[in-house]
Order: C-alpha cells, then structure tokens, then sequence
C-alpha cells in the first residue's frame, strides 16, 4: 500500500501527552511511568512463563540442529545476519533525532520515504538473539549489543529532537498525531511492536539489560502516549494495523510484574475481532490476515497474565476457524492479504496467496495453545504441515544470504516471489538491501528459531514428560533430568525416526506425536523400543507415550507410512492436491506457463527414481514431474489440479420453470436443489399464456441455491429473457463466488454486445463469448449458453450468436459456487438488470445446435 508522507507540525495532542504523563506519574509512580524500577532492571533473564502453561519449551540453547534442510536454511539467514549493516539500518532512527549518519540509505521498506521504516531493525534483533541463543556464536550478540546500544543512544537524544521521552523509532512520533487523529498512518505500532519485541527478545535470550531498560522506557513512553485516549478513540486506533503490541506488553508483565504493562496491554485488545470470536462467530471475510493474526497471537499471553480464559478461548476459535475454514493446501492463508469467507480456496486462488508472514504467526499462535492444552495434537500437526510446505520453501536454497518469498502464489503457473514493487519480477526472491518487507523480516526469524518447537517439556519434573512434536534431525539436553537425546532421521523424505538417549538416566514418559495424516493412508504407524512393539496406543492426530525408566543406549523407532492423498478443495471438490506423507507435491513446469490448472489422472501417479518425493504423472495428456513443493524453485509450479469425475447419465441439473405466480419462492421441478428465490423488487407477472419474473432494475433478483454447478464437466445454460432497458454489464444470470470467479451472461456491454464469460480468480482475463450486438429490447428472447470441450458457443432464440472456441477455463473450474443470481451480478457496481426471466434450466452437457434450436422452439 503506499506510503503517506510524514508530517511534524505541532497538535494539540503533543500538548495533551504532556499533561497526560504527569497525570499517570502521580496517579501510578514517576519509575512506572518513565524510568525502569529498580526490580525490574535486576531481574535474571529468561523466558517467563504465565498461568495455565502445562508445557514449557526447551531453552534455545539446549536443542542442537543436526544436518538437514532446516539446519542448511539457517545458515544462510545466519550469514546474512553477520553480514546486513546495521548503521544503514540505523540511518533513520539517526536522523530522526538529528543525530549524525554518514551511512548509506537503505531501500525498499527501510527507505527515508517509506513510513514503515525501523521494522526490520526488530526483526534483527529478535533473529540475532535467537541465533546466539541457539548456536552459542559470540559474534551474534556483540553485533547486537552494538545495536541497542546505537538505539540507545538515540532514544536518549528524543527528548532534544522534540519528541517525549523513551520514544524510539525512525520515523517521526508526529505520525502517531495522524493515527489518533483518525487518519492512516502506514502502521506505525506494527513497527514500534516490531522493535519492542526484538529488546525483548534481547534480554530474555541474550541477557542485555540495556535492551530491558530501553524496552521499559518505550513501554512508559507508550503508556503514557495512549493513557488520555478514551476506549472509543482507541479502538478506532486499533484499526490500523499494530503487530502483536498486547503480546509484547503482557509478556513485558510476566517478565518485570509491573501493572502499568498489563494496564496499556488492554488498550490494545482489539474487540471489533475479538467479540465475534468470543461468541464462536468467524467474522474474517474481508479482513487484513496478518493484521488479525498478530492480534489474536496476543490474547494467549493476555490469559496467562490475567487468569480470563475468554482470551484463551478467543485465540482457539480463531485458529480453528482459519485452519479449518481459510487455509490453502500448503497450510498458509489469505489472498492478497485478506482472509475470504469460509471455505472459498480455489475461487480465490492466485499469485498472491499465502502471505509467508501469516503462517509465521500461526505457527505461533499454534505453538502458544498447544502449550497450554496438549491433549490436541492438531496445533503441532498444522504446525509441521506448514513449516515443511510453506516456510520451510520459501528461502531460496540457491542465495548466500537465506533470500526469501512474500507470498506463496498456488495458482496455476505460479512462481515463488517477492511483494510487488519489492523485486524484479515473478519468481525473484528479497535481496539484501533492496527489499525489507515484512516477510524479509519474519523470515530472519523464521529460519533462526526452528530449534524452539522441536521438543517441550512437562513443567511439573515431578511427572516428567518429554513431547516429540516434530521429526527434525536435532539433540536436546534436559538439564532437569540430565538426559540427552538425539534424533536421526531422513524424514519427510523417508518414513523412519530414530530417537535414542546418548546420555544420563531418568524415569519420564516420552510422548511422540502421530501425524493425523497417517490415518489418510490406511495403515498404521509402527512404534518400537530397544527394536520391541510397544503395548501403547499408536492412533494418528494423538501422541503416543511410553513411559519407563530410561537410560544410555536405549532406542525409540518410529515408521510413519506414506502414500499419495488426493485431498479436494472445499468449494470444489474436483479440484485436488495431493500429498505424499507431510509433503504437498508440486508440478514442475519450468518456463511453460499455465493458463488454467490442468487436469491430471490420478491412476497415472507413479514413483520417479532418484529424490524419495519425487513422481510422474500425467497432465492435459502430456507427463509431468512432481516433487516435495518446498524443493521447487526457479520455475514455474502447480498445486491444485483439476481431476475429471466419472461420467454420469445426462440429465437436467436443475430446472425452474418459475410459473409458481404467487409467493417468495420457485420450484426446481428436478428436485434435486432447494427453491430459488425472489429478492428485493423482483415480482411475479402474467406474460401472455406464461408466468414469469419481473425485475426492477434497482435490487429485484433471484438468488439460486448454492451448487448448481458443481462437478459439471460440460454445461448448458438456458433461460428465456424480457430485456426492458439495455445497461452496460446487467446480467441475465451470473453463477459464482465474487467479481473473480464467475460465468455470466450480460445483456450488453459497453461495446455493445451482449456476452458470456467465464473466468476463475487467478486467470489473467476471462474467457468470453460475444454476440455481434445487445440482446433484444422489448421481446421475449430464449438465450443459451454451451460450454465444452474448450469450445463456448451463445445462441439467441437458437441461432448461433457468437462463439470462442479456445476457451481455457470449463465449468468444471467453477466448482460448488456459492452465489447464485437472475438479474444481479457478482460486482456490486453493475446494475440489476431490468426485464423478466422463466424456464431457467441447466443441462450436464454442451447441447448441440440442433438441441438448442428445439429446447427455443418449445
């Protein structure tokens, strides 16, 4: 989105903060305002833990990556790390409190015209503080020590560059004036929470009090800053995005136990999402994904802080929801950023789905609710199944520096790429000083921390468990028992685990997760110790336990079978991914663009030699290559596949006569779908011998039930139209989802003609048939609309009127549409038609000429 200008005139609201922070100094205490306490400031580090955790993650410092993707992806990002310059990164904050910079700018979103500049600075310091953590390297924390105390120095200096004290950013704190203001500011508190986050990352994992003290003093600044802002005000503010600011204050609470932070954690607690999801009611349509995500993220920590569990419950049903209702096979979410109503997949795919930020905080989110309710295994199934097909491939494998994606494009022909306007084009990756998007950050994150979920631990020694969540080669030590144990395994790529304790004794349960997908494939996981069956339950989506008292040289041996899933997309179920264990399969295409999904036979699926992922198979009638998705770059791919159902018997697939004459509703006289019916100023009139609907042209439709065409691999669609009044784009019917997936038939367009389109979301351009002028004003005229075999054809009163025969897209494509209309369109800008309708009837098969002739005759 672009970036408003900065401004730093003074307001009124300066004047109010002034008062404003006075006021909070007297009413709480000058230290919890402004300054550090003394008991905060001495505190040890270390990770706290609030109320209700049943689990507790390893310390960073005791999981050790063993060789493996994971391991590979690290180090890249790693490199870059040591290599980024943090004074270029630093130009901004420097000059933003006038403060000397001979550095060169950077670009893309750190640029000095960019409003969103500083995030990236965060997203380093956490990254930095998880790679000392996990690796014990030196040269990690003295690059960031020499960071935050360059922050430091330039939140010291605020005060004289006009902005109030503790206040730390590089763009001036003015564009907090346009935000209360009620204006948009390019998410000013996402950045802030970005670095808020990266102190405190510092200080938890690394030890540096002097990042804890400059997180307390943007903490007092901050509570300072909101505290004279009614909750009407605030919520409005909250309307732009703000990153996970609840997260960060309540975990800022657990750390120091200061109130003020819980106090100012509130006012970020966004109820506009959170009481519908509290009520159980998924409200996302519509809505930024990233934005809600990293708000939902923060209602776990508020839980833990405040004991309320409608924050835990807030944060289940969300997950739930955009698991089950909003996510793509890979396991990311969204299009274009935005969540759309539950269910919609393949009508909203393109090359802008699945925003790597949004699986990142999923994961999160994920991470945080399994700790407190681990008897559901689905969290860390999503988790795995997410990491491995969207994360784990969005690094580009072939870069020094770990360059990653923006999102992860599913539709047909798609490329692995970064934001528009962020790179060169379609399948190139973020660069080291030219990119800085949010995903660049995250992605310094992402692939620094994949030691943090590999195990976790009971909190209660006395009734020792070690979870398993995820089969990454790797050891950890726990230091409460003095056990080490390592895993090896080839995983994903192979179906064996091997677990064994290389060090120390001690009685605990080892608690192994299943994957759900097991159950897919219908045999069992096999589970042995010291090469003996266990007696203990091996069932999918659960953990397995076995508990004994361990020692050196024991052995654990998982087998997880594998075998090829199909598995359908919710709104069409003819449309399939398929997966080979925890791996989706992608087509490799190369160069060769893909104008819609090609339609694949499943029976042909076959093992390649070589990579244990990869297969052949046939698609469009010609062999194609697929391989584990996250091993698929430089080229282009494809997810979804369109599979041809058996053929059936021909037959009408629906037909409404609409000579019902009185009431809302007509009758499809198959009887296969519910009633139509009839909306706004739509009415019943007598036409000559023949009932029919009159439509308004203002709101007057019918709507249709949902289905119509689901599974049709040819279609006709036929009707019998009175057009009163010609409008460029009313429609006569317009069977779909949104304005990008759709078939319709417009009366007329702006060029005059009348048309039929077909068009699926991520198609470059419709599919469309033209006749050479407008339907007919003032009569009734029998329209049909033949679809097959790659050939449209329009027949007005049974002559033939305009044909396409290279048609991309079928019917089959369009799937189990949800919005159904005569007289309306998907666009909310077109006009209703005005005229009537009768005799709509849809046919499982293109009619031929002759067939159409005769069905206009009758």
């Amino acid at each position: 989105m672009p970036a408003p200008r900065d401004t730093s005139s003074p307001s009124r609201r300066q004047i109010l903060f002034a008062a404003s922070a006075a006021a909070a100094a007297t009413a709480v205490s000058s230290t919890a305002v402004w300054a550090p306490s003394a008991a905060a400031a001495t505190r040890p580090p270390a990770q706290a833990a609030g109320a209700g955790r049943v689990l507790a993650p390893f310390a960073l410092g005791a999981v050790r990556l063993l060789d493996s993707p994971f391991l590979d992806n690290m180090r890249r990002t790693c490199a870059y790390l040591l290599f980024v310059d943090i004074d270029r990164l630093l130009h901004t904050f420097r000059l933003n409190v006038g403060l000397p910079s001979a550095a060169e700018p950077c670009g893309g979103w750190e640029a000095p015209n960019v409003q969103l500049r500083g995030h990236t600075t965060g997203h380093l310091l956490s990254a930095l503080a998880q790679a000392h953590a996990n690796t014990g390297d030196r040269a990690y924390a003295d690059k960031a020590d020499s960071l935050v105390s360059a922050l430091a120095e330039c939140q010291q200096a605020a005060e004289a560059a006009g902005f109030h004290r503790g206040y730390l950013s590089a763009f001036p704190e003015s564009v907090l004036d346009q935000l209360e203001a009620g204006g948009k500011p390019w998410a000013p508190y996402y950045t802030l929470h970005k670095i808020m986050a990266g102190l405190l990352d510092q200080y938890e994992l690394g030890g540096s009090r002097q990042a804890l003290t400059v997180l307390l003093e943007m903490a007092a600044w901050l509570d300072a800053r909101t505290a004279p802002l009614s909750h009407e005000r605030m919520q409005t503010v909250l309307k732009v995005e703000f990153g996970g600011m609840n997260d960060i204050l309540d975990r800022l609470h657990l750390v120091t136990g200061d109130p003020a932070h819980l106090r100012t954690a509130r006012r970020f607690d966004h109820e506009e999402l959170y009481a519908p999801l509290a009520a159980g009611r998924d409200e996302l349509a519509g809505r930024h994904a990233n934005t809600e995500i990293a708000k939902v993220v923060g209602a776990v920590p508020a839980f833990e802080t405040t004991g309320d569990r409608r924050y835990l419950d807030i944060a289940d049903t969300f997950w739930t929801v955009v698991v089950r209702d909003h996510s793509y096979a890979i396991g990311g979410n969204s299009n274009q950023e935005l969540f759309g109503p539950p269910g919609e997949i393949v009508s909203r795919l393109s090359e802008v789905t699945c925003e790597n930020c949004n699986s990142y905080n999923m994961l999160k989110l994920g991470r945080q609710l399994f700790l407190h309710r681990p008897s559901r295994a689905a969290y860390m199934d999503h988790y795995e199944w997410t990491l491995y097909n969207q994360l784990l491939g969005e690094q580009d494998p072939d870069s020094e520096h770990g360059f990653v994606t923006y999102y992860t494009g599913l539709w047909a022909g798609a490329r692995r790429q970064p934001k528009g306007g962020l790179g060169a084009a379609p399948g190139s990756y973020s660069g080291d000083y030219d990119n800085f998007s949010c995903d660049h950050g995250t992605g310094l994150e992402t692939h620094t921390k994949f030691a943090d979920s590999i195990y976790f631990r009971s909190r209660d020694t006395r009734d020792a468990e070690l979870y398993v969540n995820l089969f990454i080669p790797s050891e950890v030590r726990w230091p409460e028992t003095g056990v080490t144990l390592r895993q090896d395994t080839g995983y994903p790529d192979t179906d064996r685990v091997r677990l064994s304790v290389t060090r120390g004794a001690a009685r605990f349960a080892l608690k192994i997760r299943i994957p759900a997908w097991v159950a897919d494939t219908g045999r069992p996981a096999e589970l042995t110790v010291n090469h003996r069956r266990v007696d203990a339950p091996v069932r999918p989506g659960t953990y397995a336990t076995v508990e004994r008292h361990w020692r050196t040289g024991d052995s654990v041996e998982l087998v997880l079978p594998r075998t090829p899933v199909w598995r359908p997309a919710p709104d069409n179920p003819q449309v399939k991914s398929v997966s080979y264990g925890p791996l989706v399969l992608a087509g490799e295409y190369g160069d060769t663009p893909l104008a819609v999904p090609p339609t694949i036979r499943p029976d042909t699926l076959r093992r390649a030699p070589g990579d244990p992922t990869a297969f052949t198979a046939v698609a469009d009638g010609r062999p194609v290559s697929l391989r584990a998705f996250h091993k698929v770059h430089h080229q282009r791919y494809n997810v979804y596949w369109s599979v041809t159902p058996r053929p059936g018997r021909e037959r009408d697939v629906a037909r409404y006569p609409f000579d019902e004459a009185t009431g809302v509703s007509a009758a499809d006289r198959t009887g296969a779908f519910a009633d139509a019916l009839l909306v706004g100023g739509a009415s019943w009139i007598r036409d000559g011998a023949a009932d029919a609907v009159a439509l308004d042209g203002v709101n007057g439709h019918v709507a249709l039930p949902k289905g119509l065409l689901t599974g049709l691999t040819e279609l006709t669609v036929s009707v019998r139209v009175r057009v009163d009044a010609l409008a460029a784009s009313a429609r006569v019917f317009d069977f779909g989802f949104h304005k990008e997936t759709y078939l319709f038939l417009a009366a007329t367009t702006g060029a005059g003609r009348a048309r039929g389109a077909l068009k699926i979301a991520g198609m470059a351009a419709e599919d469309v048939v033209d006749a050479a002028g407008p339907l007919p004003v003032g009569r009734w005229t029998h329209v049909a609309l033949t679809l097959g075999g790659g050939t449209g054809v329009l027949y007005l009163d049974g002559a033939e009127a305009g044909r396409n025969p290279a048609m991309a897209a079928g019917p089959l494509l369009l799937g189990a549409t949800s919005r159904n209309f005569l007289g309306r369109s998907q666009n909310t800008i077109h006009p209703y038609l005005r005229g009537a309708v009768r005799d709509l009837r849809l046919h499982n098969r293109a009619l031929t000429a002759a067939e159409v002739a005769r069905l206009a005759a009758g």
